[in-house]
């Protein structure tokens, strides 16, 4: 055996399997390999699986033997493999390993560095003095002809106008999870590096999954991560995931979500579901869904957000700037910040740059913005637009006809509500 000998899965599948002396034994069906999971190496983010065993066809039957008594050379452009002895491999073996050519062949596989998901054409392994390990995987149009066995030719043919076929690899440590209804199956460290992504394009790589996998790569969310992605992902996706998800689970992320998104996506499931959702959600977390959902679609009511912030007139500005620092908002939460009196009617509003820009012992009453501009919850939605448009806001506070504050509409919504309109036309 050489010191270190490289090769993809599509060369060795189907070559013949030799005996010490040099005579075929049989033909190589699949590599089984020892794959990866957190727990048997919780410390180790570089770990590879290792060819434990072969599957092969000997004597007409199929047999799994153990891998530690084949060398691999290279002769001659031709890979060779020798078995010495054949020890068929016994149950213990097996734990924790899977086929190779079987099991990540023609998947989809996240790419962790790429953000997307990708379709694996080939695989790469090598072999070293301490055993053979896949080191990656091939993406790209060369693995796909490899598989085939065109690729030399294409090669040849494209040399002569001085180009290559398209070689692309992603290395087994920035793989991901497979698209495949065994999702215990997992390469690399898939479940702790999925987490990583930007929630924006996780929601990407699971629209494009199929739709079981789709549901348990979500479960395997933390609820926080979960509430985050809901929320970038397309409607058909949203109630296919709410309506396969387990009811615990489903009202565990809704908690965590703007009450008008959950209003949102429960308003297209099936009504039976939504009331077991809302019955399973915490009573202040469901009756504030509860009122969004009395909204028809043309009120503004339906559009608002009930998540905002207000201060009173004689907080000083150090002490509104302390209680922003505490609450940590979501963004579109300071568009504008509301002023409002022990009843929580709306008095005025007061700018972030206002706030940054004073000086901290002035009382809000001295930089708000009286007569502030706003919306009842039961005005018609179509005045919004316009609303935004001839002020230059941000952010509307919606109120009742008391003027107690019932919420407020950012400009996002609006601008999400306008388009949705148009495709719709």
């Amino acid at each position: 055996m050489t010191a270190q000998t490289t090769f993809y899965l599509s060369q060795i599948i189907g070559i013949k399997l030799y005996d010490s002396n040099g005579n075929s034994i049989g033909k190589i069906l699949d590599f089984i390999i020892y794959h990866f999971s957190p727990a048997n190496h919780p410390d180790d983010d570089a770990f590879r699986p290792v060819v434990v065993g072969v599957k092969a066809k000997i004597d007409g039957k199929i047999r799994f033997i153990s891998f530690k008594h084949i060398e691999i050379s290279h002769i001659e452009n031709k890979y060779i493999f020798s078995c010495k002895q054949i020890v068929d491999m016994v149950e213990s073996d097996f734990n924790n390993t899977i086929p190779l050519a079987k099991n990540i062949l023609d998947r989809q596989i996240v790419d962790i560095n790429g953000r997307k998901l990708v379709r694996v054409n080939d695989v790469r392994l090598v072999t070293i003095p301490s055993g053979t390990f896949v080191i990656a995987v091939d993406i790209g149009t060369e693995g796909l002809l490899r598989r085939i066995g065109i690729a030399g030719v294409v090669n040849k043919i494209l040399s002569l106008a001085k180009k290559s076929l398209n070689t692309n690899f992603i290395l087994w440590d920035d793989v991901g999870t497979l698209d495949d209804n065994n999702f215990n199956i997992k390469l690399s460290r898939s479940s702790s590096k999925l987490h990583t992504l930007h929630p924006s394009d996780l929601a990407d790589i699971i629209e494009e999954m199929g739709k079981s996998t789709r549901t348990k790569v979500f479960a395997s969310l933390d609820e926080e991560k979960a509430a985050d992605v809901l929320e970038e992902l397309e409607p058909y996706a949203q109630a296919h995931i709410i309506e396969n998800l387990s009811i615990e689970k489903a009202a565990d992320v809704l908690e965590k979500m703007p009450a008008d998104e959950v209003a949102d996506l429960l308003d297209v499931i099936e009504e039976e579901r939504a009331e077991l959702l809302l019955n399973e959600m915490e009573k202040a977390s469901s009756e504030e869904v509860r009122e969004l959902l009395e909204y028809s679609g043309k009120e503004v009511g339906s559009l608002m957000t009930t998540d905002y912030l207000s201060f009173n007139e004689s907080m000083t500005v150090r002490e509104t700037l302390d209680e922003l620092r505490k609450q940590k908002p979501e963004a579109d939460m300071i568009y504008s910040l509301f002023v409002t009196d022990t009843e929580e009617r709306l008095v005025a509003t007061v700018s972030l740059r206002d706030l940054v820009i004073s000086d901290e012992n002035i009382m809000l009453e001295k930089i708000m913005q009286r007569n502030a501009i706003s919306v009842f919850d039961d005005d018609n939605i179509d005045s919004l637009a316009e609303i935004i448009s001839k002020y230059d806001l941000l952010a509307i506070p919606v109120t009742n006809k008391e003027m107690k504050m019932e919420g407020m509409v950012v400009i996002d919504d609006i601008v999400e509500d306008l388009l949705h309109k148009r495709k719709t036309k």
